[in-house]
């Protein structure tokens, strides 16, 4: 199963009745595991919290502490980019290098490192001082 397979599977999963705008994310380690997650809103936090940061909880929870690759879909006219929070979550156990791959459910697709997803990213050797 690819990685967008394992995210558009796992999207039917989310739990969206406020905004109905289902996000599924699917990760690879670089030993292969693959780890899903998928958007989770609630009345009190509406906007919920992210596929990706799912993806990563699982990640976590299984021992793992790097992402080789990560996928993400939703259904929207164009790919939809993590937002600014998970995109510091990825870049904190991915490599600049590593491949972004943001999906749309009719087939739209973009690709892009983490390094342009995040650029000027803050690390752990911004608190060198510390």
């Amino acid at each position: 199963m690819t990685l967008r397979d394992a995210a558009a599977q796992v999207r039917e999963n989310a739990y969206a009745p406020y905004s109905r705008f289902q996000v599924g994310a699917a990760l690879r380690t670089p030993e292969g595991a693959v780890h899903v997650g998928c958007n989770v809103e609630n009345v009190a936090y509406p906007e919920g919290t992210c596929a990706e940061a799912g993806a990563i909880a699982a990640m976590c929870a299984a021992g793992d502490r790097e992402i080789a690759e990560i996928c993400v879909i939703a259904d929207s006219p164009e790919p939809v980019p993590p937002c600014g929070g998970c995109r510091q979550k990825i870049a904190e156990f991915a490599r600049p290098e590593v491949v972004v791959t943001l999906c749309t459910t009719d087939g739209k697709e973009k690709r892009m490192t983490v390094a342009e997803l995040l650029p000027g990213v803050f690390t752990q050797a911004h608190m060198a001082r510390t």
